[in-house]
């Protein structure tokens, strides 16, 4: 887990401070189901890897807590599929519309 990362559960997004601004990664959460609806980084931050930072650390977080993840944003999609040994925590509808292989 990365401790600059905090989960403002009350705003529904996981937010990184970085040089006084703010990256986030919007969810909303059902049960068990994490949908990751947006990843957004200040553009003078972009480039420096830090939108992977958040997916990596909401993907601990998810496993650790036993959530799938429900992919709708774009960015976390595309992470994904780079990623696909991260497809344990993807709900299997979406493996399956990624193209993400069978968790077994």
């Amino acid at each position: 887990m990365d401790p600059d990362i905090r989960d403002n559960v009350d705003e529904h997004r996981y937010e990184l401070p970085v040089e006084g601004q703010t990256a986030v990664v919007v969810y909303n959460l059902s049960g068990q189901n994490l949908m990751i609806t947006e990843t957004l980084v200040p553009e003078a931050l972009e480039g420096r890897g830090i939108a992977s930072r958040l997916a990596k650390h909401v993907i601990t977080d998810a496993r650790a807590r036993g959530l799938l993840i429900l992919p709708v944003c774009p960015f976390f999609s595309g992470y994904l599929k780079k990623h696909s040994e991260q497809a344990d925590v993807v709900h299997p509808t979406y493996r399956s519309i990624l193209g993400l292989p069978e968790v077994k």
